[in-house]
C-alpha cells in the first residue's frame, strides 16, 4: 500500500465519522456521539460557547434533534497532519444557520475520535444587504 493510499484512507475515515455525527438518528444518542468525541474532546461552537465531551453530552437528546433537521454539508476537505491526526474543513447549512467549519480527528484505540472543532458563523444572504 502507499503512502498517498494510507493517507486518502485516514482522511476518507475521518470524513465518514464526521458524517456521522452529523447525522440526527446519531445526534440523538448519547452512545453513539460517545463513541466518535474523544474524551478530551473541545468545541468553540457558533454561538461562542466553549464546549467539551461531557456538555455536549449533557444537551444531546432525541428532544433535542430533529430527523428533518437535516445539516447540509459542502467543500469537504481534509488533510493528514501526521499519522493518526487528521483535520477537516467544510461548509455547513444547518436551517440557515451557516458556518465554516474545522475539525481535528485522531485515531485512538477505539477508532477515529473527534479531538476539537471550531465553527465560525457566516451571515446569511439576507444579513448581507
Amino acid at each position: 500500500m502507499t503512502h498517498d493510499s494510507e493517507r486518502a484512507r485516514a482522511v476518507q475515515a475521518a470524513v465518514d465519522a464526521e458524517l456521522r455525527l452529523l447525522d440526527p438518528k446519531v445526534r440523538a444518542s448519547r452512545a453513539l456521539v460517545s463513541e466518535l468525541l474523544d474524551p478530551e474532546f473541545t468545541e468553540f461552537g457558533a454561538s461562542g460557547r466553549r464546549w467539551d465531551a461531557r456538555s455536549v453530552l449533557s444537551v444531546t437528546s432525541g428532544a433535542s434533534v430533529s430527523a428533518e433537521s437535516a445539516v447540509k454539508v459542502g467543500e469537504m476537505a481534509g488533510v493528514v497532519l501526521a499519522p493518526g491526526v487528521v483535520h477537516l474543513t467544510y461548509f455547513s447549512d444547518n436551517q440557515g444557520r451557516r458556518a465554516w467549519r474545522s475539525s481535528l480527528w485522531r485515531l485512538t484505540e477505539t477508532g477515529w475520535r473527534m479531538y476539537f472543532h471550531q465553527a465560525t458563523p457566516v451571515p446569511s444572504e439576507s444579513d448581507k444587504a
